[in-house]
């Protein structure tokens, strides 16, 4: 490996009254890939949006090449070759993907007239696309791309742009494996063109495949530096979480009881086909398949979301006729769904409202809600799921991902449901509150109650299920055991 051709040197940034960048000290090498973890809040994306131009440092100094520059804006990053690729896309959806990657370095027919050379564009953005395995026509529009495609689109703009340095901010976070595996080749190629790589991630199997080194961060500071030669993906979780621990999966297994859901030739609009599954008392049943291929939507149509057009639902032995949320939540359903801002939280209302939203029964007497109860029940779940916010009157926006998705929990813990539908309940939030969350279903199952979880993280599901049942294009096509999981065989069934 070369000498640095990034370094960053005792810097530090006061971002709130409760947090701040303190003497952050990182280099990146020529053609690295230099992996950047840690929970959320502990300070990754800081200090990158300091690199980005986003934020501006109180103090410290950064060198490229050896040579101290100021970095007070994105345009400045930009002029030193410098590009962040965030969670959300930054692309305009509504105009081409040739648009989209030219826009900022346009070959003119004319420059003093401002005539752009279409053609051009389109020829050149049709061989950048083939570089990148990228199989759409450069002229398609943006809105029409899947996430996947987006995060490639992002990568071949920053490259167009002559980027030496990409940050990347969990660009696999709403992929699925086989996305995931096309985007880590795009990086290993990157690499050959001597490009280097900030990658800010959850996903510790990632950093094993791409990364030359990480770097760990906790409230703040970076905690250590290691190579990836020299260090597991256990070695990398304990320095995440700050203690040892052998737990990336804590799954308890339980002793399976009597059958509580029955999912009998379920079809739903034009995609769910005989839909057929079962679920028993203190089981994780685990749904996963390509985007797109209707986990969700099996989730919705339990939960009363989606009309059902044929095929029944069976709950501890009784028919069920669920055709409402409200039906659902009485035969003891709770859906923690995928998009917890707008499907699964009230964003303006305060974090012991959200906890009491699907529990009103609980803390009402007559027409009057008794407030002082609400609040009571609502620190109880707070301490108990390790909520971090100073207060229950504080605003749900205000709290991390991790935080969020707990709230969401605790709302349908707090509901006394029986049977748990999870739709990627640990997508975006880091490490530890995973760990927590897996914890918590434990305790579910141990309290009696049954789950299904959905999920894209094909680790995460052989981590804590009992069975996994594969979907493609809308239809089950087949149902593993815990002695047939294999990541091979996963994927397999998911492309049929």
């Amino acid at each position: 490996m070369s000498n640095a051709l990034l370094k960053i040197k005792g810097v530090s940034k006061k971002l709130s009254e409760n947090f701040s960048l303190k003497n952050i000290d990182l280099d990146l090498n020529e053609g690295e890939v230099h992996a950047i973890v840690g929970e959320n809040g502990s300070g990754k994306s800081s200090i990158m949006n300091i690199l980005s131009g986003l934020h501006i440092k109180d103090s410290g100094n950064i060198y490229i090449d050896d040579e101290l520059v100021n970095i007070n804006s994105p345009l400045d990053a930009k002029k030193l070759g410098i590009t962040m690729i965030h969670q959300e896309s930054s692309l305009f959806e509504h105009i081409s993907i040739a648009e989209n990657i030219f826009i900022d370095n346009n070959p003119y027919l004319s420059k003093k007239l401002k005539l752009i050379d279409f053609r051009k564009i389109y020829s050149d953005c049709d061989t950048l696309l083939n570089k990148f395995g990228l199989n759409v026509s450069s002229k398609t529009i943006v809105k029409h791309l899947s996430p996947a495609q987006k995060q490639i689109v992002e990568i071949a703009k920053a490259y167009v742009s002559h980027a030496r340095i990409i940050i990347m901010d969990e660009p696999t976070s709403s992929l699925g494996e086989n996305e995931t595996s096309i985007l880590l080749d795009i990086i290993k190629e990157l690499k050959k063109h001597y490009i280097s790589i900030f990658y800010i991630t959850h996903k510790l199997e990632e950093i094993n495949k791409i990364c030359d080194r990480v770097s760990t961060m906790r409230e703040g500071k970076i905690t250590g530096t290691q190579s990836i030669e020299n260090i597991s993906i256990n070695d990398i979780f304990n320095m995440i979480i700050g203690f040892d621990s052998n737990e990336r999966y804590p799954k308890i297994n339980f002793k399976l009881g009597n059958e509580v859901l029955r999912i009998s030739d379920l079809n739903s609009g034009d995609f769910l086909k005989q839909i057929n599954l079962s679920l028993r008392k203190k089981e994780i049943l685990g749904i996963t398949g390509l985007i797109g291929s209707g986990g969700t939507k099996i989730a919705e149509s339990i939960f009363g979301i989606n009309k059902i057009d044929s095929g029944k639902i069976v709950i501890n032995g009784i028919y069920n006729q669920i055709n409402s949320p409200s039906d659902a939540i009485k035969a003891g359903i709770a859906y923690v769904t995928e998009d917890r801002i707008i499907k699964g939280l009230f964003p303006h209302l305060k974090v012991y409202e959200n906890i009491s939203a699907a529990s009103m029964y609980r803390i009402k007497h007559g027409f009057m809600i008794n407030e002082k109860y609400e609040k009571e029940i609502a620190r109880s779940y707070m301490h108990k799921l390790g909520i971090k916010s100073h207060n229950v009157n504080s605003e749900i926006s205000h709290l991390s991902g991790g935080s969020q998705q707990k709230v969401v929990l605790a709302k349908w813990i707090m509901s006394k449901s029986k049977i748990f539908i999870f739709d990627e309940p640990t997508k975006g939030i880091d490490i530890a509150s995973k760990v927590d969350v897996y914890n918590l279903m434990n305790e579910l199952l141990q309290k009696g109650a049954a789950i299904i979880l959905i999920s894209s993280d094909l680790h995460e599901l052989m981590g804590m299920c009992d069975r996994i049942a594969v979907l493609s294009k809308g239809r089950i096509i087949d149902i593993l055991s815990k002695q047939n999981f294999s990541t091979e065989k996963i994927l397999e069934l998911e492309t049929q």
